[in-house]
């Protein structure tokens, strides 16, 4: 099933609105996660089978040389810091 929606601005990003019947279709439900993903020109949502967004593995897995943070300097410890 093929509908028309409409990108519309949702804080920092975009949303859609997912019609009912589709959402009927795929069990989909308010607080469900789903995971979104591009496939070559294409935009694939689908349901995620964990409870929470990511996992701690899954987010590690994501981490290569190209978009590791380098380190932040922030200073001398002035409390109890453990360093």
């Amino acid at each position: 099933m093929a509908t028309r929606t409409k990108i519309r601005k949702w804080g920092n990003g975009l949303g859609i609105n997912i019609p009912q019947i589709i959402a009927n279709e795929l069990s989909l439900k308010e607080g469900l996660y789903v995971r979104v993903h591009e496939y070559g020109n294409r935009i694939i949502i689908e349901p995620s089978s964990q409870d929470t967004a990511y996992s701690l593995t899954e987010m590690l897995s994501e981490i290569t040389e190209n978009n590791v943070h380098n380190c932040i300097e922030t200073g001398t410890p002035i409390g109890n810091e453990l360093w």
